[in-house]
């Protein structure tokens, strides 16, 4: 691998300094592969309020950044440090009338926030005196970089030239504004189609305007192309289509190793799996259940939200806590939707001795319910990549989802877990019903099984060197004009 580029990496989430998803893992993960493969990388994010308040290891940098903006130049601070255990540069654009809040998102100014942090990432640049090779932006709130680079970007020296990559990351949130916002960033273009009267739609200005466009799982990338998938953007990725690929996310497996985890009862590994039971009964007592050893002990741990496939799950779990599949316990970790929260709850409340509904989100407990669960549950509706299924591979959870998406990417159907393709509870309860079989009556099988999946490597240096391919791409392409 002999070009090393200069990345400039922009995301609203960067774990562990903010984070309410997978893009915050990718974020603080995707750029120290990209810096042990010898490529420069310079990660950008705002300064939330947990910065603002004084985060270890971060510390102001001297001065201001002065950015242009329709209304004249505004000032904005910024902070700087690195990723956690690494050399990786990290800044943080400081403006606390837009970024001092308690919530990331959710603001009627949300537009004019990320828009405005876009320009300061690109400003910042010009003042380090660093011009980028790539800016890889995520997501709808990075996506006004890109439009500001193609189009008001090409009128200086500083920003000619630099070529582009767009992730999509959840294509369902698309940053939706008024026309306005072009004139608070200064620049001057047309409407798109997928654009209503007077509306500006960042995630389609990012598809539209980047270079190269990627998301996380080859499997979704052909699903945005459709209209059941594309959330209205799927004309828009058909026209691109040549240049839309997709890279798995990896793991970060220093942060989830069953050999070293120390939020486990007991450490294992794939040779060494006679030490799971101790995270199993561990898990049972947290739960108070039952001490069985030869039940299966199914798990969710999930964001109770539609896309989850929650609608089709509480048949399924009615089913198989009134015995249908056999003796059997289940545990689910998760908050969200106060529908999904009251079925779980109801469901517990009937199956005190095989149920317990853990109805809150708590990252260190999440740990040991992978490693002392049989099997993990996800039967989501759209997953573009899933984090859960990983887990649950590399700690010895084989898990039951659904085909769609990064899980029909990353489940091997029998060989490293159980996968269903219509989206109904029958389907759901027909492919946890073959898990269970196996479970019951082949146990060599089953631990090949578990085997496999704790054996296959999705490691971020993979997915890194994926990257890497489509940075050349993007180059390539930007060197023909």
């Amino acid at each position: 691998m002999s070009e090393k580029y200069k990345i400039l990496f922009l995301s609203a989430e960067v774990s562990p300094f903010a984070k309410t998803g997978g893009l915050g893992d990718v974020g603080g993960s995707l750029p120290k592969a990209l810096h042990e493969l010898g490529h420069d990388v310079r990660v950008v994010m705002p300064a939330f309020q947990k910065i603002e308040a004084g985060y270890p290891g971060v510390t102001p940098m001297p001065g201001s950044l002065m950015v242009p903006t329709g209304t004249g130049q505004l000032p904005a601070g910024v902070f700087q440090s690195t990723l956690p255990k690494s050399d990786v540069p990290i800044y943080f654009i400081a403006e606390g009338n837009l970024f001092n809040r308690s919530q990331l998102y959710g603001y009627n100014d949300d537009a004019y926030r990320f828009a405005f942090f876009s320009r300061a990432a690109l400003e910042l640049t010009v003042a380090l005196d660093w011009k980028p090779d790539i800016v890889h932006a995520h997501d709808w709130h990075t996506a006004p970089a890109l439009a500001w680079l193609s189009t008001a970007g090409q009128g200086y020296e500083a920003f000619r030239g630099i070529a582009t990559v767009f992730t999509i990351h959840n294509l369902a949130h698309q940053g939706k504004t008024s026309w306005h916002i072009f004139d608070y960033m200064g620049l001057q273009t047309h409407a798109l189609a997928e654009e209503g009267y007077n509306e500006v739609n960042f995630m389609a200005r990012g598809i539209y305007h980047a270079t190269m466009v990627n998301t996380v799982s080859p499997t979704y990338a052909q699903e945005i192309m459709t209209p059941a998938g594309g959330a209205g953007m799927d004309a828009l990725l058909r026209h691109r289509h040549y240049d839309v690929h997709g890279i798995l996310n990896g793991l970060d497996y220093e942060e989830w190793d069953p050999a070293a985890d120390g939020r486990l009862a007991s450490h294992y590994d794939a040779e060494n799996l006679a030490n799971r039971i101790h995270n199993r009964r561990a898990l049972q007592a947290r739960a108070n259940l039952p001490q069985r050893d030869n039940i299966p002990l199914i798990a969710m741990v999930s964001r109770l939200d539609w896309q989850k496939g929650l609608d089709i799950t509480g048949h399924v779990i009615h089913l198989l806590m009134n015995g249908l599949s056999g003796d059997a316990q289940f545990i689910v970790l998760g908050t969200g939707d106060p529908a999904y929260e009251e079925m779980f709850a109801r469901l517990a409340g009937y199956h005190p001795e095989k149920m317990t509904a853990f109805l809150s989100y708590d990252a260190n407990f999440a740990p040991l319910i992978y490693a002392g669960s049989d099997m993990f549950l996800m039967p989501s509706l759209f997953e573009p990549c899933g984090l859960g299924q990983l887990i649950a591979m590399r700690y010895g959870s084989v898990p039951v989802v659904r085909a769609t998406g990064g899980l029909a990417d990353t489940v091997q159907d029998s060989e490293t877990g159980f996968l269903f393709n219509d989206y109904n509870a029958d389907a759901f309860w027909n492919a946890l019903q073959r898990a269970i079989y196996v479970y019951n009556v082949d146990k060599p099988r089953w631990q090949t099984i578990q085997q496999n999946g704790m054996m296959t490597d999705f490691s971020w240096q993979r997915s890194a060197t994926g990257y890497h391919q489509l940075y050349e791409w993007a180059i390539a392409r930007t060197l023909q004009g």
